[in-house]
């Protein structure tokens, strides 16, 4: 015979691991079953990228606001994946939202992948390489024209490639 507090007690075990495995972060890299065009293993990974890019691009994370120096740059050219190289935004989208990341009106055509994010309580739009599935950000309706986006993007996710004067 099962006590009152016997079930209490697993009732509410079982909802603290529910909320564990909920919003705790992903132990690597989470392509959320997604198939990409440049795969690499954990280690393979963690070679390449500095361990704040590998948080960034490969479990999800957010670096902190007005931390990266791409926040500055105001050159002409264009910002690729730091996890594949792949072209993903121009200078010529890029503004300042005073959010502290780098933000962008729109990408360049074809570079990034999207999907529903709903942690934090919250759902919001994540943006990813859509070649390598590297997680850049997230994308907010609260952008200038003429999109009305702003894609809000970790630095370390980008590396910058000045335009050829």
């Amino acid at each position: 015979m099962t006590s009152r507090r016997n079930f209490l007690m697993a009732g509410a075990a079982f909802s603290a691991w529910i909320a564990a495995d909920r919003f705790a972060p992903p132990a690597q890299a989470s392509n959320h079953g997604e198939a990409f065009e440049i795969t690499r293993t954990d280690a393979e990974w963690r070679a390449v990228l500095s361990e704040a890019q590998y948080r960034i691009l490969r479990q999800e994370d957010t670096e902190r606001p007005f931390s990266s120096a791409l926040n500055h740059e105001k050159r002409k050219g264009i910002f690729h994946c730091a996890g594949c190289g792949l072209a993903v935004y121009s200078s010529e989208a890029k503004y300042d939202s005073g959010t502290g990341w780098p933000s962008f009106w729109q990408s360049l055509a074809g570079a990034i992948g999207t999907r529903a994010d709903n942690s934090l309580f919250m759902t919001r739009t994540e943006c990813h390489c859509r070649r390598c599935g590297g997680h850049f950000g997230h994308i907010f309706d609260d952008g200038p024209p003429p999109t009305g986006e702003r894609h809000c993007i970790n630095g370390l996710a980008l590396t910058f490639a000045p335009a050829a004067v």
